[in-house]
């Protein structure tokens, strides 16, 4: 059985956790936070979460967890290699050019240390333009990239709101620059592995 390792307070667990659901494999959840530790960083080589382990092997990076379980069990990959690339230009822009970014602000946001005023500026032009491009390859269909849902739906889900979050110490209303994102947020809140994922973290 897989087994899944982090904590629901990162978000890249929690859309890993949804990502399993989605796909219907059977899965361990083991608690295991952040760490240095010579056996974290045996599954992890950057002590982040999650990480994930299977018949003894060990797989870090949500992105890398997303192609092994999409390899096995396809189903949020376009078939079209131009179609499936440009999902991938979305995941990448939502987690480096959005979530990312805003991650700067983190250590004022969680841990009470200032974020130099140069950094909120810096993060403030560089959100205006990471959401500028995830606008611009957003599709006016049903879902982010079509009218089928993808991962790509999944990482704006998980990483918009929270980099909307951390967007406040920079002074940016991230939501109001992308309010059709939010829109979309809203909606894939229903979606039955994000819902599950969401109602069972509110029950622990």
């Amino acid at each position: 059985m897989i087994k899944l390792y982090g904590l629901r307070m990162s978000n890249y667990y929690s859309l890993t956790k949804a990502l399993l659901i989605e796909k219907g494999f059977d899965f361990e959840e083991i608690k295991a936070p952040p760490s240095q530790k010579a056996d974290y960083l045996e599954r992890s080589p950057m002590g982040k979460m999650p990480s994930l382990e299977l018949n003894g092997v060990h797989l870090s990076e949500s992105m890398a967890i997303f192609h092994f379980l999409e390899a096995q069990r396809p189903g949020l990959m376009p078939a079209d290699p131009m179609a499936a690339a440009k999902v991938v230009e979305l995941v990448l822009h939502l987690m480096l050019n959005v979530e990312l970014v805003a991650r700067r602000c983190l250590p004022e946001l969680l841990f009470n240390q200032p974020v130099s005023d140069e950094t909120k500026t810096e993060v403030a032009r560089d959100l205006e333009k990471g959401i500028r491009a995830v606008r611009q390859l957003s599709s006016s269909s049903a879902y982010l990239a079509g009218d089928q849902v993808t991962v790509a739906d999944f990482y704006l889900f998980y990483c918009l709101r929270p980099a909307a979050g951390m967007a406040k110490i920079a002074g940016v209303d991230l939501l109001s620059l992308c309010p059709e994102l939010e829109a979309r947020c809203q909606a894939l809140e229903k979606h039955p592995s994000i819902a599950k994922v969401s109602e069972e973290a509110a029950r622990r």
